[in-house]
């Protein structure tokens, strides 16, 4: 039986990182857990993201084990998803695959949520996706060109069709950014 408590570990050294449109903030420990946050922001599927969210206690074999995930997902679907970010050159240490092991277990054949052990993506893919956090960030473009940008674009259309529209006669690299804000 799993014991689940609210709150990050006592004594952890944790940052925040600014995450999401409307500027909320999330908690991580270690540089690889920023990377995860931004592809699970940029991820439509994505309903709620919470950073630390529990504290898990289980008894597994002879020993009390404990453990706080790094982040829970909820997705648009319901599904529930806990992620552990570890670098993958660590999991083929036995005892991080141990501790990591039964979080798992717990969280699939107890509550039917997903477990998920994240160690990384693509570089190029996660370039690309802070690239276009960026245009993100509130301020960065004005509301005004980011709702123009809304009425303006198409289903279907090629970048480069939208900006043209979107321009209205200005150069076209002028609409860029309140497009780049919708993707």
């Amino acid at each position: 039986m799993a014991e689940v408590s609210l709150g990050p570990r006592p004594g952890a050294l944790l940052r925040a990182v600014r995450v999401g449109n409307d500027g909320w903030a999330a908690v991580y420990e270690s540089r690889l857990e920023p990377a995860r946050l931004l592809l699970a922001d940029m991820d439509p599927a994505v309903r709620g993201i919470y950073a630390q969210p529990c504290h898990l206690t289980a008894r597994v074999g002879d020993r009390v084990r404990r453990h706080v995930p790094d982040f829970l997902l909820v997705m648009e679907s319901g599904v529930i998803r806990v992620v552990n970010v570890k670098p993958a050159d660590r999991l083929t240490d036995p005892k991080v695959t141990e501790a990591l092991a039964w979080p798992g277990e717990l969280v699939e054949r107890g509550h039917g949520w997903e477990y998920e052990i994240w160690s990384g993506a693509d570089r190029v893919v996660l370039e690309n996706v802070r690239f276009l956090a960026a245009y993100r960030r509130p301020g960065v473009v004005p509301e005004a060109e980011i709702e123009r940008a809304w009425e303006s674009v198409q289903d279907g259309d090629r970048l480069g069709v939208a900006e043209r529209r979107l321009a209205a006669g200005r150069p076209d690299h002028e609409a860029r950014p309140p497009l780049l804000t919708l993707v």
